[in-house]
């Protein structure tokens, strides 16, 4: 919704989300899903959902097409340097980190200790970071005199040296030198380079309101490790540990459904995923059965299998939110 509200806020016409849904399913495809559905509510927006691959592919050779973009922390971390770069240098971007009560102001690029202290150094990520701060901070007519200031810096050529060029560049400005440049030229626009106009944005205040729903606890992953059995025989023993309490749906083995009817072929480790659901549901091949189970079921299931021997090295509790799944289905349910 931030996205969608920034855009309406500054005047942008098209929001895109970037995910990996057709792989990630649960998590890439809630955050799709969400953005399709909020989206409706801002009709006056071209929308679009990208697989990020292509996307970023796109950003990268096309970058006219995209406006705002909307996306997961990790991908965003990659396009950010990617767009940046695009620019000329990741040096040139700022970012901008907006919370509830705290945001956070930084250059997208990381410390760069190999040139700490040589005063060579490219300040205009921390420059834009700076006027993204003033913006938030309601005086956006500040940062407009500074960024108009630093385009004219550059429009004259003088450059720090990740994004000197000979024959282009008019001289190579160190971190200080350019600073000073920058200064020397407040209250100057520049005249190829489209100016900034800033005077009269605020800082988009958005709280988020979280959605009440259903939440029902319906079954439960046992990751168990044992490297001594077969699928046969742990099932066997799961089975009986945890009989009349919840039943054993399915293992897997590296993300590879070993049972039932698994294939004695597949290489198995010491590290088994073990689904157990309500002793209601129907279990068979290609059926998605998950019922609402006590969290008393679960503290006795894990009670039993300790009690048999069982070493159980982590668990998952899978719910329903509205009658919807929040996890992902085994191999062949």
């Amino acid at each position: 919704r931030y996205a969608f509200e920034y855009a309406r806020a500054n005047g942008r016409k098209k929001v895109t989300c970037l995910v990996k849904d057709n792989i990630m399913k649960v998590t890439d495809g809630l955050f799709a899903e969400v953005f399709r559905r909020v989206g409706k509510e801002y009709p006056e927006l071209e929308q679009e959902v990208q697989i990020i691959d292509i996307g970023t592919a796109r950003v990268a050779t096309r970058p006219e097409r995209y406006d705002v973009i909307v996306t997961l922390n990790l991908y965003g971390d990659i396009i950010s340097d990617v767009t940046a770069e695009l620019t000329g240098s990741v040096g040139l971007a700022g970012s901008a980190n907006i919370g509830d009560h705290v945001s956070m102001f930084e250059a997208i690029h990381g410390s760069a200790p190999d040139i700490a202290g040589k005063g060579i150094a490219n300040p205009s990520a921390m420059l834009n970071a700076a006027c993204l701060m003033l913006v938030h901070l309601g005086k956006a007519d500040k940062a407009e005199l500074i960024q108009n200031a630093w385009l004219k810096t550059l429009e004259d050529g003088i450059h720090p040296g990740d994004i000197f060029r000979e024959g282009v560049s008019t001289m190579k400005a160190g971190t200080a030198a350019f600073a000073d440049a920058v200064i020397e030229r407040l209250g100057q626009r520049p005249a190829s380079l489209q100016p900034v106009e800033m005077r009269g944005r605020q800082a988009l205040q958005y709280q988020y309101q979280r959605p009440q729903v259903k939440k029902e606890l319906c079954g439960i992953d046992v990751f168990v490790d044992d490297g001594s059995t077969t699928p046969d025989d742990l099932a066997d023993r799961l089975r009986a540990a945890s009989e009349g309490i919840l039943q054993l749906k399915l293992i897997t083995n590296r993300g590879v459904k070993v049972w039932p009817q698994g294939f004695p072929e597949t290489f198995c480790t010491d590290h088994w995923r073990c689904r157990f659901v309500s002793t209601e549901a129907t279990i068979q091949a290609g059926k998605a059965d998950y019922r609402p189970i006590p969290m008393d079921a679960v503290l006795g299931l894990l009670k039993a299998l300790h009690g048999s021997g069982v070493e159980v090295v982590k668990t998952e509790h899978l719910y329903l939110f509205d009658g919807e799944r929040g996890f992902s289905l085994g191999q062949g349910e």
